[in-house]
């Protein structure tokens, strides 16, 4: 068994620091350290050991900071880091020289050196890191290994640097915001990169040069000041169903004398990409996914409703199904419309759609954000596109439920039509974002049409259209019957007979307001039940407290 010596500034018996540790460990050890900062450098000259925290991801770091070397520097040495926040200034966050590290849940972060290096035959198990800053993300030199599910962002120069023959497998990752480059591969390097999301760079998304040779797949290259991707001369390798978009042109470009080989992206096969690349793959909740659609089994009513949501639902499961085969998966959108009377339901079918989602592993949060009018519409030009935008980034991971929508393309008669401003906006995020987030668009149904004539590309955006009918008085009984029963009332005999026959004289045009109408009645009826056992001179007992009666419901029908 593994010797295990805990690292705490506070338990007593506890070694105070890290090196401390290190200095009566055996091979295979595990330092298990407790929450708090240690300023120190923790050197690993061939030593076999794991440095983990004892609580929560992110509450031990490791600060370097002063001290003239990195937070944890290993030479041929083989090492775990779990759960770590590791800061350096000068050096390395992490430095790994020769040997193997494997290093997982961590953040890292320097100033004037990588977050972290990896050089001279060294292998990297690299697990959901997180490199936060430095001059470079990560410099990956004459070593091998695998980066899988990394960030590295708001770096100065490059993001990640492959060379001098380096063969990793970065995937599943995100590189934005950096100064240079995003990955620059040179000097024999031939790393394959797949599935990553690469954004928001200063030159180039990825630049080859010097004989490299990288494999490029299904990886996302967007929104970066220079090209997409630069082969240099003498360079090849594959680029294979990658998306090029928003970049310099031309997206993919390739000097005289290199020889890579490029196959175009299928449209139709858009690939998860970057840190949530593999969400739908490996974090399927399918017992969630049950006690969900059970849920909406158990709501009155809404029987087309119920069916539009399992078909929805059965397509996107076989479709995650397909991707983690690597099968061809067709763009999918997963905005939709709802159309109907007030009181029938949208709102409670909108929140279990997106804990669906997130249970499927579509969505990575599920989170519910209900927004109107006011909230996307400004008062003077520009400012409507900054709080549509605004609303919209708030509901990332989640769904974004808009109510009474067809009320954006009403400018009231106002000489400026903001409305339509927020409109124009939203087209572009649904578009831009779709596998982010899930729109949900609710109204009246003649009303829902106009809205969906405001901007040509609107109805293009929403994969269907469900249509939440009123309910019936039968039904109605049974929503005023399953209230009752969650606020601890009982109907008495015959009062569900006069309920039905209330609810079956009522007036259902437009504004019938469907269950909110069975909640209002039965507030007046618990206010006249109030009023009738004030009057009984004497205590009521238990059962007259949950009794409501025909008297009662006369009494708040009037």
């Amino acid at each position: 068994m593994a010797q295990t010596l805990i690292v705490s500034r506070e338990r007593a018996g506890a070694y105070p620091t890290i090196q401390d540790a290190l200095e009566i460990a055996t091979d295979g050890a595990v330092i298990s350290v407790e929450a708090g900062t240690y300023a120190e450098v923790v050197r690993l000259r061939r030593r076999k050991v794991s440095i983990v925290a004892a609580g929560k991801a992110g509450s031990v770091t490791l600060d370097a900071t002063g001290l003239g070397g990195s937070a944890v520097a290993c030479e041929s040495a083989e090492v775990t880091l779990r759960g770590l926040i590791l800061t350096a200034d000068d050096y390395p966050a992490v430095s790994v020289t020769g040997g193997r590290l494997a290093i997982e849940a961590c953040e890292v972060a320097a100033v004037f050196a990588a977050g972290l290096s990896i050089t001279d035959g060294a292998h990297v198990e690299a697990t959901d890191v997180k490199v936060t800053q430095g001059q470079y993300g990560m410099v990956i030199e004459d070593s091998d290994g695998v980066v899988d599910k990394c960030e590295v962002r708001n770096i100065a120069d490059d993001g990640v640097i492959v060379r001098l023959g380096a063969s990793p497998v970065i995937r599943n990752s995100t590189i934005e915001g950096c100064g240079f480059r995003g990955i620059y591969v040179y000097h024999a390097a031939k790393p394959t990169i797949e599935r990553c999301d690469i954004s928001a760079t200063g030159d180039a998304g990825i630049s080859v040069a010097h004989q490299s040779a990288p494999t490029i797949t299904e990886t996302w290259i967007h929104d970066t000041h220079g090209v997409g991707i630069m082969f240099g001369r003498g360079c090849g390798g594959l680029v294979e169903s990658c998306r090029v978009e928003s970049t310099a042109t031309p997206g993919i470009h390739v000097d005289e004398g290199a020889s890579p080989t490029i196959r175009e992206a299928d449209e139709r096969h858009r690939p998860r990409v970057g840190v949530q690349a593999v969400e739908g793959a490996t974090k399927q909740d399918t017992d969630k996914v049950d006690k969900l659609l059970a849920e909406l089994d158990s709501m009155i009513g809404l029987a087309g409703v119920k069916g539009e949501v399992r078909s929805l639902i059965d397509e996107i499961q076989v479709n995650e199904w397909r991707r983690s085969a690597s099968l061809a998966v067709g763009a999918v959108s997963h905005h939709l419309i709802f159309t109907g009377a007030p009181g029938t339901g949208k709102t409670t079918v909108a929140r279990l759609y997106g804990q669906l989602l997130k249970a499927l592993g579509v969505l990575p949060i599920g989170k519910f954000k209900e927004v109107s009018r006011r909230d996307l519409v400004g008062q003077y030009i520009g400012h409507t596109a900054e709080k549509a935008t605004t609303v919209f980034e708030e509901a990332l991971g989640g769904v974004l439920f808009i109510d009474e929508a067809y009320t954006l393309a009403r400018s009231g008669g106002a000489s400026a039509d903001f409305g339509q401003e927020a409109i124009d906006t939203l087209v572009k995020l649904m578009e831009d974002q779709r596998d982010q987030v899930a729109v949900i668009v609710a109204g009246y149904t003649a009303e829902m049409a106009d809205f969906l004539d405001a901007n040509s590309g609107l109805a293009s955006r929403f994969a269907k259209t469900l249509e939440f009918e009123n309910y019936s008085p039968q039904e109605l009984v049974l929503i005023a019957g399953r209230i009752a029963r969650n606020d601890d009332y009982v109907f008495a005999p015959g009062l569900e007979d006069a309920l039905y026959e209330w609810f079956d004289q009522m007036d259902r045009g437009q504004n019938f307001g469907n269950a909110r109408e069975a909640r209002k009645l039965l507030e007046g009826m618990r206010k006249a039940q109030s009023g009738r056992l004030r009057g009984l001179g004497r205590v009521p007992s238990r059962e007259d407290l949950r009794m409501l009666v025909l008297e009662d419901l006369l009494a708040a029908a009037r």
